[in-house]
């Protein structure tokens, strides 16, 4: 079993500003550092990929982290109010109306005082 040599970030650094430079070949970059040129062209896609950051504003970063937050945070409130929301319509549904309710007081007490007089007087 075989172990993967490590590189140090210098190192990496330097292999790859001498590649982007153009002053000498892949090859021959390679064969002065021993390192082999899939791993080489690996480290300068990383490099590019990453090169933004270097000039990325540190307070801009973390502004648009706190904008991200706030962001979260207003999600998940719209998200527990419409959960609330739909739970208070559903019980409304299951509870009677006020104009329901009045109706039924009256009608029942008209049949409740109608049952009261034996006589129908």
């Amino acid at each position: 079993m075989t172990k993967h040599k490590r590189y140090d970030a210098e190192l990496k650094i330097q292999v790859v500003l001498e590649v982007l430079k153009g002053q000498k070949s892949l090859a021959q970059i390679c064969r002065e550092h021993e390192v082999s040129e899939d791993l080489v062209c690996h480290w300068r896609e990383i490099f590019l990929e990453r090169a933004s950051q270097v000039f990325t504003d540190p307070r801009t970063t973390a502004l648009r982290n706190e904008e991200l937050e706030r962001i979260a945070d207003l999600e998940r409130l719209v998200g527990q109010l419409t959960l609330e929301l739909a739970a208070t319509k559903k019980v409304s549904q299951l509870l009677p109306s006020a104009e329901f309710e009045t109706r039924w007081v009256q009608e029942h007490e008209r049949l409740s005082v109608e049952s009261c007089d034996p006589f129908g007087l």
